[in-house]
């Protein structure tokens, strides 16, 4: 079948770069020829508020229609709708970790950084989310994606539940850079020990 979507077929990008193997290619015929053809779509205007490091998500099928789920360093996550930019709905998970505080790295405030990862079979949406408090803590997220509601048994104080060889799993010592995975509907999330 190769790499091309064909008129009206739906082509989805449910995590970063669209492949287990992040690669970065979605379709075979989007060539840099193609591309010099591209024009921006003056009938879109989604707007959202603070920072975004992460990829925005699109998929189709939902009851609103195609649907772009968009996070920001300010911990909020927004769907929009794809054709015109509407928000479909919008959460905010609390107070992202200051400036000046004990977060490495130069993301300034630090909230949700990593590109989340939509899993369509459950239709849940789940990241990582960095939120202020006194430690910081990433707290990892499972939302609807059709509603934004919370998902039963979410979020996971990260550091309440994981560690490794006893090793304590410290927030202030990590960063999420990474994109979530989804596996078999496991939530697989890339945290980076940094310097400090």
């Amino acid at each position: 079948m190769g790499g091309v979507a064909r008129a009206g077929t739906q082509v989805n990008v449910t995590q970063e770069h669209n492949n287990p193997s992040r690669d970065g290619v979605y379709n075979s015929a989007f060539t840099p020829s193609a591309a010099a053809n591209l024009t921006r779509d003056l009938g879109f205007n989604g707007t959202i508020s603070s920072n975004v490091y992460a990829q925005p998500l699109y998929f189709e099928g939902g009851p609103s229609g195609p649907m772009i789920i968009a996070v920001t360093e300010s911990n909020n996550v927004y769907a929009l709708n794809a054709t015109s930019g509407t928000v479909i709905w919008q959460r905010d998970l609390g107070t992202p970790a200051p400036a000046g505080s004990p977060c490495p790295g130069n993301i300034i405030p630090v909230g949700i950084t990593g590109t989340p990862v939509v899993d369509l079979a459950s239709r849940s949406l789940f990241f990582d989310s960095m939120v202020s408090g006194n430690p910081n803590k990433h707290f990892m997220y499972s939302l609807n994606v059709d509603t934004g509601g919370t998902n039963a048994g979410w979020p996971v104080d990260v550091n309440a539940t994981a560690s490794y060889n006893g090793i304590p799993f410290i927030s202030t010592l990590q960063e999420q850079r990474g994109q979530s995975r989804s596996c078999e509907r496991d939530c697989l999330r890339g945290l980076l020990g940094l310097r400090r």
